[in-house]
């Protein structure tokens, strides 16, 4: 299917085709085509991505600095009106880029920088292959979370990470529930294993960071505790756990009126429905990831 592409595009001297004898997975075939690469900067982009006619505009001034060893652009979901859980993950993208990594930025150290679209300093990255390459978890080769493993890889040589809103990419996003939970599984093993490897981090960057990071892994683990505390009230004294219900209810709902209020656009008062997905679905899943990550 590609290959009439692939003919087109290596005509054009810009453009220089790597076609792999066979399916080597992400990580492999990133390296790879670092490790051919000549400019200054290397642009990462996901096949199921389109970018703005600025990103790159956008993103170089940021890089003018040296300390500067990554920086990634704003996702949007590209087919957002898919269906409903499209819509919810196009908000959950905006609140992750404009609360989670906007502020994490602020201290000098985006500590995920999504694959769909971010600018690497080359010479930064080739000092960091050789790691990059060779990941492994408890004995085994780690076969996903490429970009945030890369980014702690980044962090720990002391580059700063920077995160870039005005440079938009609109990525797909799973519009159905099978392979949303699959991408959330994979996603969130990342997560606790390279969490683990980023504690030590912590003590060089800024003390936000660290609470940062303490939030990100104990407020699920403080959610998970309130709903289980509410069944066992539920099943031994046969009386509701209306204070609990009342208290996320309402936990929900500030932070969904305090968003739409800073995006000035109501829609976001509608990501209160994907309390029902974290509590019900997310965080049973976060649970089995935790049980599973080799």
């Amino acid at each position: 299917a590609l290959r009439l592409v692939h003919e087109a595009f290596a005509r054009d001297p810009r453009f220089n085709i790597l076609l792999l004898p066979q399916n080597v997975g992400k990580r492999k075939a990133q390296i790879a085509a670092i490790r051919r690469s000549a400019g200054d900067m290397v642009l990462n982009v996901d096949s199921d991505t389109i970018l703005a006619s600025d990103v790159i505009r956008k993103l170089v001034p940021k890089m003018q600095d040296a300390a500067v060893g990554a920086a990634m652009g704003q996702l949007t979901a590209r087919n957002r009106n898919d269906s409903w859980l499209t819509r919810l993950i196009d908000m959950e993208y905006w609140l992750a880029c404009n609360e989670e990594r906007a502020a994490q930025a602020r201290f000098g150290a985006v500590m995920c920088c999504c694959g769909p679209c971010v600018m690497y300093r080359r010479s930064a990255l080739a000092s960091l292959l050789d790691q990059y390459e060779s990941q492994y978890f408890r004995g085994k080769p780690s076969d996903f979370g490429e970009d945030r493993h890369l980014t702690i890889l980044m962090l720990k040589a002391g580059f700063r990470t920077e995160y870039v809103p005005s440079a938009i990419a609109a990525t797909v996003v799973p519009n159905k529930l099978g392979p949303y939970l699959r991408q959330q599984l994979r996603w969130a093993r990342s997560t606790f294993r390279d969490t683990l490897l980023g504690l030590r981090l912590l003590p060089n960057l800024n003390r936000f960071l660290t609470l940062d990071v303490v939030g990100q892994n104990l407020g699920p683990l403080l959610l998970a505790l309130s709903v289980l505390t509410g069944l066992a009230q539920l099943a031994l004294t046969g009386t509701a756990p209306w204070l609990a219900a009342l208290m996320i209810v309402a936990m929900t709902m500030i932070r969904c009126s305090v968003v739409a209020l800073r995006a000035r656009q109501l829609r976001f008062l509608g990501f209160s429905l994907h309390t029902f997905i974290n509590i019900f679905l997310l965080l049973p899943l976060k649970a089995y990831a935790l049980c599973t990550l080799s």
